[in-house]
């Protein structure tokens, strides 16, 4: 069957093409969108009428990968796709944010977007196409949204901004930002950069748009050739009363500011007060006519609340806390709070506290990564915990959230790229935050606390990071910039912008925008209220801790590493692991190796450094070559009639003849020695052709007194050598005793 398609090229020539009426045509609205070998199938299904009493937009998103489509088989012993990892949950995550604000506001019908990756290439990355085949989806169907929209990663490699750079890009990249935006707006931002600065940043965004606006124009296109998309299903979501509603408003409205205008401190006493006003509303009001119009009032309620917070805040340039506007929340810190934690610090701003533990592991500890695309092996993990007493809350633990897993990979991606890689961290790192407090900037409390944890267990931070959340309200006349949001003012504001960042630029962010318009001169303040705010708090930090400890401390296990050949790699591990697993029992340590290049790469974890020194002079035997004039300690492996076989190395055995054992004459090789006798001896030749070892031991004695060397007579045919023939070679001398 031949479907619709539309094909528009980026700046750099490649071209990305949009089909639909091929597959999956029971959908309301499905497009595949391929760029290069790279295909994602886009549905979309929205239900006819939406549940009673819904006030919000309940959607789904859902990003999947297809192991197929690398032509791979799933990891795990079920060997099928099964919960989605991490990967495909911070992509769900992306697409989510960019389409949610663009559906009308009185839409309530669930709608469910999946977005599947059905073939890929290894240069192609397969994110950076998500949102694009889900706005394609969305604006080729008859549901009402009020796109479209799209979605780039942006790259900057020497200094040259690329729009959906490939994998072998990103490797030289500075900056890797996804940027969503309709045809007008920005809509959503998020990604790391290594120390970017703020103009360079809004440049990034810049050029994201321009890439976007094409993108959102060619789903116009396509759009355009459906004919279903032409229509836009009717719906009616919501039941309203204006005249109850004005009601509400009069009885409500100016209490609710004054309590704004007044600035409030406590999130639980400002609480405590829109709950009274509220209550004090439905008092004037018949039981029967109370419960008919909860629903209502409900909703009336919440955007009285928003209006009268956001003009308070605006007629008075001052917060619903009492703050101004750039005023950051009251912090204290804390390190080494928890004593057999490797690293641990508090982190408090307000009503806000993180609660961060260090742990540090070995090689062994790290993550695999096993993607249908992404497969690599991580050695910095953070984990953010949100328990529901964090706000006063009673919920079931369940299985880590989405907004969970989200919150994390920010402040990960705040500090990764300032942990030291190399010789100089041999440690797979765990941060751990739990959330202890919350009213907003949790996941920037995280990075804070992350920060200081790390610098108490002793890791040598190239530098700290903190992070603030920026927030926005306008009224498309007038503007407020908000530092260190608190919860209220991110869901009643208009901007939710999180900047990580050093001293000397930005780390990471993510800005998620609730209204159209915001101009790049708001932008650009935003980012600058922000680097005031980020220095401030970097300053508190450090009235606490300045610099990483100078080492680890006393119950964290060393690690030593140290380099061999690979060629010797096999015989420091042993047949079925016998010698690796001897040494670690012997000495209590932990044993890694891992072939990079030429040479194995050894980490030896041990808790005390008399293990350590044992491990490394075993192995440092293993992977030694013998050399002539060395000395080495061995043992008597085997004893013949001429000589002694010595084990100098492992598995490496070298002939002690019987005249190399001692300056006097033996009769037999057991007179001196014995089987499992160690012994120093010397290496004094190796045969070039056949590579055999010979040793002495006598050369490493004293010369006694009085010995003398035998000279060598000529041996007659038929007559034996009057030294005595020991295996076909001879004493060099003899001892009789000192001279008289």
């Amino acid at each position: 069957m031949i479907g619709i398609s539309k094909t528009f090229a980026l700046a750099d020539g490649r071209e990305i093409t949009l089909e639909t009426g091929k597959l999956a045509k029971q959908a309301d609205g499905s497009v595949v969108v391929k760029m290069g070998n790279t295909m994602l199938l886009a549905t979309v299904v929205a239900v006819q009428e939406a549940k009673e009493n819904v006030d919000f937009m309940p959607l789904s998103v859902e990003y999947r990968e297809k192991y197929a489509a690398a032509g791979r088989f799933p990891g795990g012993f079920f060997k099928r796709e099964a919960r989605p990892s991490d990967y495909e949950v911070l992509i769900s995550r992306l697409v989510d944010r960019a389409l949610r604000p663009l559906f009308p506001d009185d839409f309530h019908a669930e709608v469910q977007v999946i977005v599947t990756l059905i073939s890929a290439d290894k240069t192609t990355l397969p994110d950076s196409l998500a949102c694009l085949a889900a706005s394609a989806a969305l604006a080729v169907s008859d549901i009402p949204f009020n796109g479209p929209i799209s979605e780039v990663r942006i790259g900057r490699v020497n200094g040259r901004y690329i729009v959906n750079p490939t994998l072998a890009q990103m490797a030289d990249s500075d900056i890797d930002i996804m940027v969503a935006a309709s045809l007008e707006n920005i809509v959503m931002v998020e990604g790391e950069l290594k120390e970017v600065s703020e103009s360079d940043m809004v440049e990034a965004i810049r050029v994201a748009h321009e890439a976007i606006r094409e993108q959102c124009l060619a789903q116009q296109d396509l759009a355009a050739m459906v004919e279903k998309s032409k229509t836009k299903r009717t719906y009616c979501h919501e039941t309203h009363d204006p005249e109850f509603k004005e009601r509400l408003k009069d009885a409500t409205y100016q209490k609710v500011y004054d309590m704004a205008a007044q600035g409030i401190p406590g999130k639980q006493e400002r609480k405590n007060i829109l709950e009274s006003v509220k209550a004090a509303f439905v008092a004037t009001l018949t039981p029967e006519e109370a419960e008919e119009k909860a629903a209502m009032i409900s909703r009336y309620f919440h955007e009285i609340e928003k209006d009268a917070v956001r003009n308070a805040t605006l007629d008075n340039r001052k917060r619903v806390d009492g703050r101004q506007l750039d005023e950051i929340r009251p912090i204290w810190t804390e390190v080494d709070y928890l004593p057999s934690a490797h690293g641990s610090a508090i982190f408090t701003r307000g009503e806000t506290q993180s609660l961060t533990t260090v742990t540090l592991g070995t090689k062994l500890d790290a993550q695999m990564i096993d993607g249908a695309v992404i497969e690599e092996t991580v050695n910095f993990l953070l984990h953010y915990n949100f328990p529901s007493f964090a706000t006063g809350e009673v919920k079931p633990i369940r299985s880590t959230g989405r907004r969970e897993i989200g919150h994390g990979n920010l402040a990960l991606r705040a500090l990764k790229n300032m942990i030291p890689q190399g010789p100089d961290n041999l440690y797979t790192i765990r941060v751990v935050s739990d959330i202890l407090e919350s009213n907003g900037s949790s996941s920037m409390a995280t990075v804070c606390a992350g920060t200081m944890a790390l610098m108490d267990a002793g890791v040598k931070l190239i530098k700290p990071v903190s992070g603030i959340a920026m927030g926005l309200i306008t009224d498309s006349k007038r503007y407020v910039v908000l530092s260190d949001i608190l919860g209220d003012e991110d869901h009643l504001g208009d901007m939710d912008f999180k900047v990580c960042g050093t001293r000397d630029g930005i780390t990471a962010c993510q800005m998620d925008i609730k209204v159209d318009g915001l101009s790049y001169d708001i932008l650009k303040e935003a980012l600058e209220q922000a680097r005031r705010g980020r220095m401030h708090i970097l300053g508190e930090m450090e009235k606490t801790i300045s610099v990483p400890r100078e080492d680890y401390k006393p119950f964290v296990p060393r690690i030593f590493q140290m380099k061999v050949p690979k060629e010797f790699i096999g015989a420091i591990i042993g047949p079925g692991g016998k010698v690796i697993q001897e040494m670690q029992r012997e000495t209590g340590t932990t044993i890694v190796i891992e072939e990079v290049g030429d040479f194995g790469v050894v980490d030896i974890v041990a808790d005390n450094l008399e293990a350590r020194d044992k491990v490394i002079e075993k192995i440092r035997r293993i992977a030694s070559v013998p050399e002539v004039g060395e000395i080495y300690r061995g043992k008597v492996k085997n004893i013949q009639s001429f000589g002694a076989f010595i084990e100098i190395l492992p598995n490496q055995d070298g002939l002690l003849h019987i005249s190399e054992i001692e300056w006097k004459r033996l009769e037999k090789v057991e007179d001196a020695l014995k089987v499992g006798d160690e012994v120093e001896v010397k290496l004094i030749d190796v045969d070039s052709k056949t590579g055999k070892l010979k040793l002495s031991r006598k050369i490493l004695l004293p010369k006694p007194e009085g010995y003398q060397e035998r000279k060598q007579e000529p041996r007659q045919e038929g007559r034996p050598d009057r030294t005595g023939d020991r295996g076909g070679e001879r004493h060099g001398g003899d001892y009789r005793g000192p001279r008289k």
